[in-house]
């Protein structure tokens, strides 16, 4: 007997199971809050060099201080990083002739002092991470990617080596400490390795609370659990907008985002260790205990198995494990997949947190813009996953991609008086790359062989973390030309896009199981009604 058929004795997807999954999506809920934390966090506001007083400066206003000592931008707003190295007095009498000499300018010397109207406080503000040190602010988002890429490795290995259930605890604990340590930071040097840690410790959440559920959930159900966890991924990009729009102090924020761990651990209590995994690893009498447990809470009291038949049900070893990174390119059409994947995957995830942590210029406020493009995903989704079975993965997964970066190719052209356009335009641009996202987990998972499925999963993840890493610090770019970042992920997405069409389709093939399909001709087979297992929708995991 297969696990399967034992799940559908106890009642394949009955209450237990959707306890489970409510569960389990609350942690899901609180990753894209920390994921796209970095909109906040490291927000800089209108700033301008701080001026000292200067006995000159008594009968003058604020106004006819900043005029005298601060050069203006040909929009005729204060530049940010520059001030005269002496006042300019004769600008009192006609403010329009501003110097043209670089040489009566110098970079700031006291410090700058920000706009808060908006923030009371960012770590941009707190440590001056702005001009010159702007590339700092933005590398704190390439910090905590970089822990999400070593945690991906350290709590894969975990986990399948202690429990789904126990290293997702440790997870868990783990982002409270280095969440609130991040708090506390009382230097950047300390918020760079808390949040870094903090990267390493949610790498594990996301990683593991996908896995748990679907391997308590029957086949027929695992798309529609998986459409349902990934929905609660949008829910927490939206939940993200109104705690940073209430919570205006970046201490607070990362307190505020945090929080929510502790009821994830409070309630995870309650779910039950994956039954495949005791039993995979001898463990059949709490296997036996939560199986049982779980027929009673779906209404199927008569169900009865003994521990001994638990222990029949022998795991054969996985071919794969005979397998490493280095046989995704040995063979030539397997190579070419594993190039063309990567470059999609990359493509992905850098377009994706390019729009994510771009939200202004759009002509919408930046709460606003968050609330939007975490609502738009929804939509987005559900959409793709009725395409992906109408035109095949390979067209949905090259256009949706190609219409993300043609989108924001748009909107640099678009004047920025059209905000409503430019706005409309960003929406699309956003669903788009979360279509992009949301196909590319399944199109990934179809297009490798059994024994290599995992292998090809993980390296084509390290290639998005790799993307989300980069993504952030392309907007230094826009020292050399102000819409470069933006052609940059214009360019990248198109590009990306393009590779897709390059690989295979999978629509109503047969799913590979060795090197030597893949390799060969593909066969057209009966529609493949579910993903591989362990693998469906895994678009949560970003």
């Amino acid at each position: 007997m297969k696990f399967e058929d034992l799940l559908l004795e106890t009642g394949g997807f009955g209450r237990f199971q959707i306890l489970i999954l409510l569960i389990l999506c609350l942690p899901r809920i609180n990753l894209p809050m920390h994921f796209l934390l970095h909109n906040f966090l490291a927000a800089t506001p209108s700033h301008h060099c701080a001026i000292p007083h200067q006995e000159e400066f008594v009968n003058l206003t604020t106004e006819e201080i900043l005029l005298i000592s601060i050069p203006r931008e040909p929009d005729g707003t204060f530049r940010s990083c520059e001030m005269f190295s002496q006042p300019q007095f004769h600008l009192l009498l006609n403010s329009s002739l501003q110097p043209y000499n670089d040489s009566v300018t110098q970079d700031c010397q006291h410090g700058w002092v920000y706009d808060h109207s908006q923030f009371t406080s960012t770590i941009s503000t707190e440590w001056d991470l702005v001009c010159e040190q702007r590339g700092l602010n933005q590398a704190t988002a390439t910090f905590f990617f970089i822990g999400v890429t070593m945690g991906a490795v350290v709590f894969g290995y975990l986990s399948d080596r202690f429990g789904r259930k126990s290293i997702l605890m440790l997870s868990l604990v783990c982002s409270v400490i280095f969440g609130m340590l991040s708090a506390c930071s009382v230097s950047y040097s300390m918020l760079a390795v808390t949040r870094t840690l903090t990267g390493v410790a949610l790498s594990g959440v996301s990683l593991i609370i996908l896995p748990l559920g679907m391997e308590w959930v029957d086949i027929e159900h695992r798309t529609f659990s998986g459409v349902l966890t990934s929905i609660f991924w949008s829910v927490g990009n939206m939940l993200l907008a109104l705690t940073a729009y209430l919570v205006r102090e970046w201490h607070w924020l990362l307190v505020a985002v945090t929080g929510p761990c502790l009821l994830s651990i409070v309630c995870l209590w309650w779910v039950p260790e994956s039954a495949r995994w005791l039993i995979a690893n001898g463990k059949v009498k709490q296997a036996h205990k939560h199986l049982l447990r779980c027929a009673r809470m779906n209404g199927r009291k008569d169900f009865t198995i003994s521990p001994e038949a638990l222990r029949g049900m022998t795991t054969e070893k996985n071919p794969g494990e005979s397998f490493s990174y280095i046989s995704l390119f040995r063979t030539p059409v397997l190579r070419k997949i594993s190039l063309c994947s990567g470059t999609v995957w990359f493509g992905v995830a850098f377009s994706y947190y390019g729009m994510s942590m771009s939200l202004t210029g759009f002509g919408l406020n930046m709460y606003f813009s968050q609330f939007v493009f975490g609502i738009i995903e929804i939509p987005a989704k559900i959409l793709m996953y009725v395409l992906v079975n109408r035109i095949g993965r390979r067209h949905s997964q090259a256009w949706s991609l190609i219409l993300t970066g043609l989108c924001i190719g748009a909107n640099i052209i678009i004047p920025t008086p059209f905000t409503s356009l430019r706005s409309v335009i960003a929406v699309m641009a956003k669903g788009s790359s979360e279509a992009a996202f949301t196909t590319v987990y399944l199109y990934t998972s179809e297009l490798y062989p059994t024994v290599l499925r995992q292998n090809g999963m993980g390296y084509t993840s390290f290639m998005a973390r790799l993307g989300g890493s980069l993504a952030p610090l392309v907007f230094l770019l826009d020292d050399v030309w102000r819409s470069l970042p933006q052609v940059t992920y214009c360019g990248v997405a198109v590009f990306c896009g393009s590779v897709a069409f390059l690989l295979p389709e999978t629509l109503n093939a047969h799913l590979p199981e060795g090197i030597q399909d893949i390799e060969k001709t593909q066969v057209k087979g009966p529609l493949q009604t579910s993903a591989p297992e362990g693998l469906q929708l895994q678009s949560l995991l970003k």
